[in-house]
């Protein structure tokens, strides 16, 4: 089992969790709007999400790579094509970071953890992006292919819970430093380019 191939999914997975999205933004304005328990609830429905996305790629891609090395290989190079794509986009982004309370309504934290849930299932975007991204991180000899997949996936809800949940406590904080601080938007820009774009070549040079 390679730790340092798992310690830099981690990584790169935080860095990206910290980048502004839709996601953390909605978050940040449950939180700054109705409260800290309301973003944290949130932040639950959109992390279980994810376990439909892991299950989707999990036993999708798992079954390419034993079908055939030449279609895993390809489906990596698509990845990799993708996240230098979305360097691309974040590249030619103006690099703000937008606040708005549209569409930020009270409800209860079962209708929250609802809405967050399906908010992340039916993103298409979500599947596409850990198609593109987990291939590259698969860490063991000994472990079959769907249980590495499910540990990178239980890894990213980790981490997206941990940075979600720090967003949501810190709410009020965050969002008077970044209205005070108009550098802070360019450099996550920047942290995000710099972050695709070692991904996608980490993904390459990854073998099977």
């Amino acid at each position: 089992m390679n730790y340092e191939i798992l310690l830099s999914f981690t990584l790169a997975s935080m860095a990206l969790a910290i980048s502004p999205g839709p996601d953390n933004i909605y978050v940040l304005m449950q939180s700054i709007t109705n409260g800290k328990k309301y973003g944290i609830v949130t932040t639950a429905g959109l992390v279980s999400g994810v376990l439909v996305h892991t299950t989707l790629v999990a036993f999708g891609v798992s079954a390419i790579i034993k079908q055939s090395d030449t279609l895993f290989f390809i489906i990596k190079l698509l990845g990799a094509l993708y996240l230098l794509y979305l360097a691309y986009k974040v590249f030619k982004s103006d690099g703000s970071v937008q606040f708005t309370e549209d569409g930020v309504q009270k409800k209860g934290l079962w209708s929250l953890f609802k809405q967050g849930f399906w908010m992340n299932v039916l993103n298409p975007k979500v599947s596409i992006f850990f198609l593109a991204f987990f291939p590259g991180f698969l860490f063991s000899d000994s472990l079959s292919h769907v249980t590495q997949f499910y540990v990178l996936g239980v890894l990213f809800m980790l981490q997206a819970f941990l940075v979600f949940g720090l967003i949501a406590l810190l709410a009020g904080a965050i969002s008077n430093y970044i209205k005070k601080h108009d550098g802070v938007g360019v450099f996550l820009k920047w942290l995000q380019i710099i972050v695709f774009i070692g991904i996608a070549v980490f993904i390459l040079i990854s073998e099977k």
